[in-house]
């Protein structure tokens, strides 16, 4: 990637405001006020990686609100979440198909020599790294230990 990440979504914010696009222009300085505040918090400049952490962290909040409003009957606040969702998404790298991830968690248990469900960590270890905002968290730990029982 030529440019990175957060100076994707500073060209965007400005694309936004030049549109006019109230909703985006939102979403994005929502995205940049997570970063900023981590690198705030931390006193760090944040790289692509760590900034898709934090948009991959904001996909789990928007996936959780929009749960939840949809259990309690409030479509239109899930709607809301799912706009932001939508937009938060672009950023966000192409996830990985079934095969890919079957691939990296092959490598990452040959690369590590695990046998058990002991080396869990060790796996989860590799691959998070390399799937970090392309793949589900949970699903993949599901997979691993799939693979390693």
């Amino acid at each position: 990637m030529a440019e990175n990440l957060k100076q994707r979504l500073q060209d965007e914010m400005k694309a936004a405001m030049r549109s006019k696009d109230k909703e985006r222009l939102t979403t994005v300085r929502l995205i940049l006020a997570a970063i900023k505040q981590r690198e705030v918090d931390e006193r760090i400049e944040l790289d692509d990686a760590e900034v898709l952490a934090v948009l991959d962290k904001m996909v789990k909040q928007r996936n959780d609100s929009i749960t939840q409003y949809r259990d309690a009957g409030r479509n239109e606040l899930a709607a809301k979440e799912e706009a932001e969702l939508s937009v938060i998404q672009e950023f966000m790298p192409a996830p990985l198909s079934e095969a890919e991830l079957d691939a990296l968690i092959d490598q990452a248990i040959a690369d590590t020599g695990a046998a058990s469900m002991k080396d869990m960590g060790k796996v989860m270890g590799v691959l998070k790294p390399k799937v970090q905002g392309r793949a589900d968290m949970g699903a993949l730990s599901a997979k691993v230990k799939a693979k390693l029982s």
